[in-house]
């Protein structure tokens, strides 16, 4: 590559945006039927923890909901009221650490569908993390949370790589697995996003840690937040008609937690 650069692609919204947005219609299709039959309550106010560059929160706001998120990254918060307020709707994301935080008002959905859970590196962290989410939804309420889980019944996916394109815009990218440390649960992983625009080619290269969880070890960490139950699980599929029985060979889950 012509210019190679070690950073996150947190700081590079416009392409993470891209990148990860390719689901967007069939996440939204998803959360609104999982809304209408999930929820215990009517969703109207709907919040996005660790919520990147927001490419789902528009959509909802755009749809009519009360929309508002946190992140610890200024650079994607930034993106996200930037487009918010391009489409005439409240700056309403704010810089902020999603296992310590308090929302003004109490929503009555949240989400966090690609794995940013797993950011949280340790069991008080993801602790934590539950608790505010509990705290902040009233009862009835959803959070949709979609997740890897480490298979215990066959081997766990090493490498994926995907490809996404707007325009002149091409992104691809490269994702694998150094290892897991045992003693801390964290997963080391290497990711390569490669940038091609007619006049630019650069390689972002970052390094990411993942905590990880397998079936036994998400169920225990949920007992410790009484107030969320699972409502039911799907896979990322995201077919709202074919519920998904989570097994050792489980990896893609999305986990339906509602409050008591």
């Amino acid at each position: 590559m012509s210019n190679q650069v070690e950073a996150s692609i947190y700081d590079y919204p416009k392409y993470y945006d891209l990148l990860f947005g390719s689901d967007v219609a069939a996440e939204y299709r998803f959360l609104k039927a999982c809304f209408a039959k999930h929820a215990g309550c009517e969703v109207k106010r709907i919040f996005e923890p660790a919520c990147g560059t927001g490419r789902l929160l528009i959509k909802l706001g755009r749809a009519g909901y009360e929309v508002g998120g946190n992140d610890l990254n200024p650079k994607a918060v930034d993106f996200c009221n930037e487009r918010l307020r391009r489409y005439e709707l409240p700056e309403t994301v704010v810089v902020g650490d999603m296992s310590n935080f308090k929302v003004k008002k109490k929503f009555d959905a949240a989400f966090n569908m690609i794995n940013s859970f797993r950011h949280l590196a340790t069991e008080k962290q993801a602790v934590g993390h539950f608790e505010c989410m509990a705290n902040g939804m009233t009862k009835g309420g959803l959070y949709v949370l979609g997740i890897h889980l480490e298979p215990t019944a066959c081997p766990a996916m090493q490498e994926e790589s995907w490809s996404a394109r707007r325009g002149n815009l091409v992104v691809n990218s490269y994702m694998w697995s150094k290892g897991i440390d045992r003693k801390t649960r964290l997963e080391h992983l290497g990711l390569h996003v490669d940038v091609f625009t007619p006049t630019k080619r650069m390689r972002i290269v970052d390094h990411m840690e993942y905590r990880t969880y397998n079936k036994s070890q998400f169920m225990s960490l949920l007992k410790k937040v009484p107030k969320l139950e699972i409502a039911e699980t799907y896979d990322f599929s995201y077919d709202i008609r074919n519920p998904h029985v989570v097994s050792g060979t489980t990896e893609d889950v999305v986990y339906i937690l509602r409050k008591k």
